[in-house]
Formats: C-alpha cells, sequence, structure tokens
C-alpha cells in the first residue's frame, strides 16, 4: 500500500487565536470561557476591553468609595468590586463598583450579576476609558434599567462625584448633583463621604 506524503494530505483546521473574535463577535459566557483573558477583561458591543494599568487616583477612589459603602449599605445590599453586569448577549460591562441585592448573589464561584439586582454602578473615570466611562457605559447601564450612576472624576487629585437617577420616563439617567469635597445622599440610602480623605489613605 502507497502511502501519501504529508504534503498532500489536506490542511487540518487551525485553532483560531482568543483574542481573534468569532463571527458576530464574543458574547457574554465567552469571559467565562476563554482561560487565555486578562483579568478584568469587559465585552462591550461584542468586543473585548482590556484594563490599562491603574493610576494611583483610581486605585485610591474606589478603595474609599468601597470602604464607606461597606459601612453604610444597609442589610439587603452587598457591595462588589471590579465584578461584570450581564446586561446582554454581547453586553457585559465591569463597573469599579457595584451596590448588588441580596438575592441576585448565587455563591463563591458567581462571576457576573443580573441588572435587575443591581442598585448602583460606580465608574471611576480614567484617562484611557473616557468615552466608555462617560458615554457607552451609561447608555447601556440605562438601557437595563439600573437605578443609580455615580461617575467620579479627577480634579486636581480629589475625586468629584456626577450622581445620576434613573428617569423612567425617559430610560436615561438625570444628573442630581455634581459633589466636589463631600458626597452627602439620601438614595439609594442615606450617606456621607468625606471625599477628601482620599488625601489620608
Amino acid at each position: 500500500m502507497t502511502v501519501a506524503p504529508m504534503t498532500d494530505m489536506p490542511d487540518t483546521p487551525r485553532k483560531r487565536p482568543w483574542y481573534i473574535p468569532p463571527e458576530g463577535g464574543f458574547r457574554a459566557e465567552d469571559l467565562d470561557r476563554i482561560p487565555e483573558l486578562p483579568p478584568h477583561t469587559q465585552l462591550i458591543d461584542g468586543s473585548l476591553v482590556f484594563v490599562s494599568p491603574q493610576a494611583n487616583f483610581h486605585m485610591l477612589t474606589i478603595s474609599l468609595l468601597e470602604m464607606v459603602l461597606r459601612r453604610l449599605a444597609p442589610s439587603g445590599l452587598r457591595v462588589r468590586r471590579e465584578m461584570t453586569i450581564t446586561i446582554g448577549p454581547r453586553q457585559r460591562p465591569e463597573p469599579d463598583l457595584l451596590l448588588v441585592r441580596a438575592e441576585g448573589i448565587t455563591g463563591p464561584e458567581q462571576t457576573t450579576y443580573r441588572p435587575e439586582h443591581v442598585e448602583l454602578v460606580v465608574e471611576v473615570v480614567s484617562r484611557e476609558s473616557e468615552v466608555r466611562d462617560r458615554e457607552r457605559k451609561p447608555q447601556l447601564y440605562a438601557g437595563a434599567s439600573i437605578p443609580h450612576l455615580w461617575r467620579v472624576e479627577n480634579t486636581g487629585g480629589r475625586p468629584t462625584v456626577y450622581v445620576y437617577e434613573l428617569d423612567p420616563a425617559t430610560d436615561s439617567y438625570a444628573l442630581t448633583g455634581i459633589h466636589h469635597d463631600r458626597l452627602k445622599l439620601t438614595v439609594p440610602f442615606d450617606l456621607d463621604i468625606d471625599l477628601t480623605e482620599v488625601d489620608r489613605l
């Protein structure tokens, strides 16, 4: 029996590199299936979004807000840091902080939350994510009916918090306040945060 030389054999299909999107783009469940993904990869409009190294302001601001929210949040709410929300098949953004209702937590292996369980999202804007944090992600959160959004900007090394509340008549966010040195609110619950504390962390 004659064996055909290797060069005459049909090509075997090559494995598609993980960073090449499949036809139609990536889907929300792909974030749990691709082992090579860098930590905190997001999915926005079917495209993978990778995180740049954190600046000191970004890290300190998140830490301050997380610390106070954990201390003041009512028993029915849980604070989560840098976890995704599955908004749709091609949308799985990751806010810097989120407040989740306790009934939306399923266990220690959970990697994402449903928008109907999210009460608040917090985005600390960095230079590489300005357009996403100021425009696209708020659109996604509002479209998913998440009631509250805080957008945090760097003003001379201090956090300025832009507070938004969902207008159910328009399914869009309305700006309810801009807070510089102190964040004092009654929704989603009573809280009072000294934003200048970021200098002492």
